[in-house]
């Protein structure tokens, strides 16, 4: 005979008391509820009890709520067990949606070699969940960009990309990738090192904040500086200028004696044509989709300041609310959707800049050895104190992420 503890004995005296009401209930129920694709049913533990069916309506912390000919119906997730395709994941609170699982994907611009991975992702999991996951990918529609990781935070929509540089405040610990003259060489590198920052306890805290979960990094090459007018013929020349960039670029900007100005990608046209800034610092990839290099006269080759880091996120209570399947399908199918993305870039994007270059008579500036080992000593080595010092300050394992980054970088 089997063996109940204490509180299992009062739960089965419990249920004897009660199982000729819970029978009548139950018949009551069984008559004008019939089970749908959104009804659960609730099992007590050890299957000791009655069985409730309905309509799944809420989902606390501490119980289920189910409708009911009566009314809804309040048990306890301590005492009852929800089976059914609506059911929420472990610990989750949401209730699993029913028929395909459509996402909003909050990117910006338009499609091009920085969003290639989102794009892929969204091809893979179509295909591996046959239609009933799909991921609708927005270019501006949900969120201007600076913005998107806030919706993250309260669920305006399930996935996005977002700059660090735009708001480093927000996500203190990657900007550790942002800081100048690292030394990455290649998108290959810039991936590794981005999802080992992204693997560190402290930058998951960090992005726990806005209830985002770090999905996969856009790695890009590094930057380089597009400007209008007269091009600079010496370090005086950048002194007059207002250039665009984000992060720890700014920095190298403001070492050649320009003044470094922030403003969101698809904005940077429109300042260069109306003199809010005379150059801009961006990947290849950017200068050509946000036209840069359509208004560009002169650009730096080999300044290489460093790059952004623009991961894509998506919000942790969707994430743990996809069922088993979905969340397979998603999360199997990035490192397909990573190497799509590097093979894009290196292949299609990097053929097309040097022809863009050429089609638009961009002068070539290679600044000299010389003032580049001058323009990193000033920068870089102070840049990775003062990051560090001031995360430190603020109780952030700033130097063991460093020496993480650099440990990387020197392999």
């Amino acid at each position: 005979m089997q063996a109940f503890s204490k509180e299992e004995k009062k739960l089965l005296d419990w249920v004897n008391t009660k199982r000729i009401f819970t029978g009548a209930v139950m018949a009551t129920l069984a008559l004008s509820v019939s089970a749908t694709a959104q009804d659960v049913v609730l099992k007590m533990e050890n299957n000791a009890g009655p069985e409730l069916t309905g309509t799944l309506l809420e989902v606390t912390e501490t119980s289920f709520v189910i409708d009911s000919t009566l009314g809804p119906m309040r048990v306890s997730r301590d005492v009852f067990t929800c089976v059914g395709a609506v059911c929420p994941a472990e610990g989750s609170t949401q209730i699993s949606a029913v028929g395909p699982i459509v996402w909003d994907v909050s990117l910006w611009g338009s499609r091009r070699a920085f969003t290639e991975h989102v794009e892929r992702l969204a091809e893979l999991v179509d295909e591996k969940t046959s239609g009933e996951f799909t991921l609708n990918i927005s270019y501006g529609g949900l969120s201007p960009s600076r913005e998107n990781l806030d919706n993250i935070s309260i669920g305006t929509f399930e996935m996005a990309q977002f700059c660090s540089g735009y708001h480093p405040e927000k996500t203190p610990m990657l900007s550790v990738l942002e800081l100048p003259f690292l030394g990455v060489s290649s998108l290959e590198q810039e991936l590794e090192l981005s999802l080992a920052v992204y693997d560190h306890p402290a930058v998951k805290a960090d992005l726990a904040r806005w209830n985002a979960t770090l999905l996969m990094p856009s790695p890009q090459p590094q930057n380089n500086i597009l400007g209008v007018g007269q091009p600079p013929m010496s370090l005086g020349s950048f002194r007059d200028m207002t250039i665009r960039s984000t992060g720890g670029i700014g920095l190298a900007i403001e070492a050649l004696g320009a003044q470094s100005i922030t403003i969101p990608a698809p904005q940077v046209s429109e300042a260069l044509a109306d003199g809010s800034v005379q150059a801009v610092a961006f990947a290849p990839h950017a200068h050509m989709a946000f036209n840069t290099v359509e208004s560009g006269v002169w650009w730096t080759s080999n300044l290489n300041p460093g790059t952004s880091n623009c991961p894509v996120v998506v919000n942790t209570d969707a994430l743990n609310g996809l069922s088993t399947p979905n969340r397979v399908a998603l999360l199997s199918s990035v490192d397909e959707a990573l190497d799509h993305y590097i093979n894009h870039y290196n292949g299609v994007t990097m053929a097309a800049w040097g022809p863009a270059l050429k089609e638009n008579f961009i002068m070539e500036l290679d600044i000299n050895d010389e003032i580049l080992a001058a323009i990193d000593q000033a920068v870089a080595a102070p840049a990775a104190q003062n990051w560090i010092a001031r995360n430190r300050a603020e109780g952030r394992p700033a130097q063991e992420i460093y020496d993480l980054v650099t440990s990387i970088i020197s392999e």
